[in-house]
């Protein structure tokens, strides 16, 4: 990551709202498959009852039952979830980077410094987008058939009218413990990357496939180690949603975080805490490798104009 004295905090912060914005618009699809994933409790298997049984018959089921738009479902709380958290994510880490520089403890332990600031920047901006996560997880698990919510105004009512606005951070928890070493692990992989492709091309900056390459490579490796709290994530936030999930076979119904991993693991054996873990790292690979590369790009442009 390419921490420059000339960029204010702002150019970051706006570096990585483009970000957020570019990398969610072409990903969501693959968001919307893999939460449907992570929310059926029935075996992903082909020849099962299961609704869900692969990656192209579940985007096939998808389009045929609910229509092309369907694959962005939640698509605007999805925006302003990867908007702010890009915008956050990228400020803090720039601001705890410039801090910790001028502090000389960690830098002889540069992979462990990146991994600090890293995770927390992640848990910065996480607390920050949070309540966009559970809306637009609440809408992209609701069916287009049997709809509970008509838009984000009227999930919001009905959430602080029939439930309790805690309801919005419902999984923070896990999301917190999922996402430090995720974020850390983000930023360690992906400076590492970069250096030894710096090294190995004979390249003085991070050029645009660096970052891209790097950026995959650090988003599937983040994502596979952490998987199963994200997994425990999204079931944790459509509890109290049961209505909503008509159609889409048993719903699944826990009490916290340690029983929603025993509910799991009772259910659907240990495997089930993978469950969609390969559209996940097929999405992770692809959000993360897009997520530097706009970043990084935003930047130069952000330097030329201003």
């Amino acid at each position: 990551m390419r921490i420059m004295n000339k960029e204010s905090n702002s150019d970051h912060a706006i570096a990585g709202a483009i970000s957020g914005f570019f990398t969610r618009f072409t990903c969501q699809p693959l968001d919307v498959v893999k939460i449907r994933f992570q929310l059926q409790v029935e075996p992903i298997k082909k020849y099962h009852i299961s609704k869900y049984q692969s990656i192209s018959q579940a985007f096939w089921l998808i389009l045929k039952e609910e229509r092309i738009f369907a694959l962005w479902k939640g698509h605007v709380p999805a925006q302003l979830l990867s908007i702010s958290y890009g915008a956050g994510q990228f400020y803090s880490y720039n601001v705890l980077m410039t801090f910790s520089n001028k502090n000389s403890i960690l830098n002889e332990w540069k992979n462990l410094k990146n991994f600090l600031i890293g995770a927390s920047a992640g848990s910065i901006a996480t607390i920050v987008s949070f309540p966009f996560d559970t809306i637009r997880t609440r809408l992209i698990a609701q069916s287009s058939n049997d709809k509970v919510y008509k838009g984000i105004i009227h999930l919001c009512s009905v959430i602080l009218r029939q439930e309790s606005p805690k309801v919005f951070f419902a999984g923070l928890s896990p999301t917190l413990i999922q996402i430090a070493p995720h974020s850390g692990l983000h930023f360690l992989f992906y400076n590492f990357l970069t250096d030894t492709y710096k090294k190995y091309f004979k390249e003085t900056n991070i050029s645009f496939y660096n970052s891209l390459i790097s950026g995959g490579m650090s988003g599937l490796m983040a994502k596979t180690i952490v998987y199963p709290m994200d997994l425990a994530r999204k079931r944790l936030q459509i509890q109290g949603f049961k209505d909503g999930r008509k159609g889409f076979g048993k719903f699944f119904e826990c009490k916290g975080l340690i029983d929603c991993f025993r509910v799991t693991i009772r259910d659907e054996g240990a495997k089930g805490l993978f469950k969609g873990l390969f559209p996940s790292q097929l999405k992770a690979a692809l959000t993360t490798a897009l997520h530097f590369t706009f970043y990084e790009q935003a930047l130069l442009f952000l330097k030329e104009i201003l």
